[in-house]
């Protein structure tokens, strides 16, 4: 079982606008049959984990829920659950999530959908194993930061996905 960090960012490092909005990133243009895709990717997840506000601009984005896995949303927030999907709200301690994701997750790995804050949680706790990123052709000067922390990591992979460079990355352990 492995714990992925998959996310798409801006050149400069942002994976969310200051009001955590995604729009830029639909408007680039990426295969979705392509390298290091989407659909290949969670296809293999058996948990997803994200923040409140990847959780909250998905509601406000999508007309259902776009995931049929167990969900864990790390939240301080009252948000309301979506009736048609297997979503859980917690806090605290991300070990003790782990552990939850672990059991959802049976023989599937875990994926941190969103929150680069929610990643360097887990980066602490020693409990994050792979990041894939794919880089958009595009700047947006200020926002939510890919990953705020300081981590080592290792290449696997790299590929083009049309306009996205696609990185996958093993995060070194000390």
């Amino acid at each position: 079982m492995t714990v992925h960090f998959y996310t798409a960012t801006s050149l400069d490092g942002f994976i969310a606008t200051t009001d955590h909005s995604l729009d830029w990133l639909f408007k680039q243009d990426f295969d979705p049959a392509g390298p290091m895709n989407y659909t290949e990717f969670l296809a293999d997840m058996g948990a997803l984990v994200m923040g409140a506000s990847t959780y909250q601009w998905l509601r406000d984005a999508e007309p259902t829920w776009p995931y049929e896995v167990p969900t864990i949303v790390m939240t301080h927030r009252d948000l309301e659950a979506s009736a048609e999907a297997d979503v859980k709200f917690r806090q605290g301690d991300v070990r003790e999530i782990h552990a939850d994701l672990v059991a959802a997750a049976g023989d599937k790995d875990i994926w941190i959908v969103g929150g680069g804050d929610i990643a360097g949680q887990f980066a602490d706790a020693g409990l994050l194993d792979e990041i894939w990123v794919q880089f958009a052709p595009v700047t947006l000067g200020a926002g939510q930061p890919l990953l705020p922390r300081a981590l080592d990591l290792e290449l696997i992979e790299l590929a083009q996905n049309r306009a996205f460079v696609c990185a996958h990355y093993r995060v070194v352990k000390q």
